[in-house]
């Protein structure tokens, strides 16, 4: 689990909080009609803008942002590189006997494909279209967010118009005047809060998963094509270890077998 995405999202919150807290009552920044416009005009604009579809599968892409790990990439490496081994002793077809273990669908597919003797033009291309679809889909993730992050200030704008139109329909009652004027401020606060705390961050951390996960697929791709062009183990490996981020590099070079 990637912790410093809630971290960010707990620290953000926690320190806005205890800001207000340390200054008076937590209790005045809380306003329920606010949250209805802020909210609810967000959720209602994401739903003209996008297709429901779209916005059930975002919730399977959403955990990209919490879960996460680096070492993935490097543990692609001895995989490929045992298949490259395999393949040269005791040919290609001996790869089949690692097709159902193996939990990486799109690794599990190319692997069918080297067994059943598809050339590798007609590989190349069909893992590219998954590819392809991949970042679509993620696309549509982090997009969604980006949008909610635009949505919320323009509806905490919104509400701060209803609540000043209400502040001076109430400048005979003095009154009223003051929850007229909460709702005016408290919902600019919730929306800026929710795009810059929220929306946004979850988008720009999707983004980068989503880069994260085509790598590690150009490198799966990249990897089985080598096994089956017959490359030695070694070349193998050292083209997938120019796939790898600097900083995951420096590290395999010290733990790993290069």
């Amino acid at each position: 689990m990637d912790l410093t995405t809630l971290l960010g999202i707990v620290t953000s919150f926690g320190l806005v909080v205890i800001a207000i807290a340390s200054q008076g009552n937590l209790n005045v920044f809380f306003n329920w009609q606010s949250i209805l416009i802020v909210l609810g005009g967000t959720f209602g604009a994401v739903l003209v803008n996008y297709q429901l579809k779209d916005i059930l599968k975002v919730f399977k892409v959403v955990k990209n942002a919490f879960f996460y790990s680096a070492d993935e990439l490097i543990d692609i490496v001895p995989r490929i590189v045992e298949f490259s081994r395999v393949s040269r002793r005791d040919g290609l077809l001996a790869l089949e006997k690692y097709i159902d273990d193996e939990e990486d669908t799109f690794l599990a597919e190319g692997l069918r494909m080297i067994v059943d003797g598809i050339d590798p033009i007609t590989i190349k291309e069909v893992l590219e279209n998954e590819i392809d679809y991949l970042s679509e889909r993620h696309r549509i993730g982090y997009e969604l967010f980006e949008a909610m992050g635009n949505y919320a200030p323009a509806f905490g704008m919104i509400g701060t118009l209803i609540g000043l139109i209400l502040m001076l329909k109430s400048l005979d009652s003095p009154s009223k005047i003051g929850p007229a004027m909460s709702i005016a401020l408290v919902t600019t606060f919730y929306g800026a809060i929710l795009a810059n705390v929220v929306f946004l961050p979850i988008a720009g951390k999707l983004k980068e998963r989503s880069n994260f996960e085509i790598l590690k697929k150009q490198m799966i791709m990249n990897g089985l094509l080598t096994v089956q062009q017959g490359d030695i183990p070694r070349v193998v490996e050292q083209k997938l270890v120019s796939f790898l981020p600097t900083n995951i590099r420096e590290r395999y070079l010290r733990e790993g077998s290069l």
